[in-house]
């Protein structure tokens, strides 16, 4: 496992697992962005400045910053 702050760009990965200390309205978030185990997540755009980065998951773009992306638990996929 990785945290989805790692990921490339173009590469695919899954969502196994949010972090412990991630609580509260930021993990409320996140899985509002539909950021829950099991879903595939794609890194798609890097920000000048790298942070925020793009992300596609489950066919939409999202920006997240990388201390939210750290929080994040992935698997890639081939």
């Amino acid at each position: 496992m990785v945290q989805l702050a790692e990921l490339k760009n173009g590469r695919r990965a899954r969502v196994v697992v949010l972090d412990p200390s991630c609580r509260g309205l930021i993990r409320r978030r996140l899985l509002d962005l539909g950021l829950t185990p099991g879903a595939r997540v794609q890194g798609e755009l890097n920000n000048v400045f790298a942070d925020p980065r793009a992300y596609r998951v489950r066919g939409t773009l999202i920006a997240l910053r990388k201390e939210q992306a750290r929080q994040i638990w992935v698997e890639t996929l081939a």
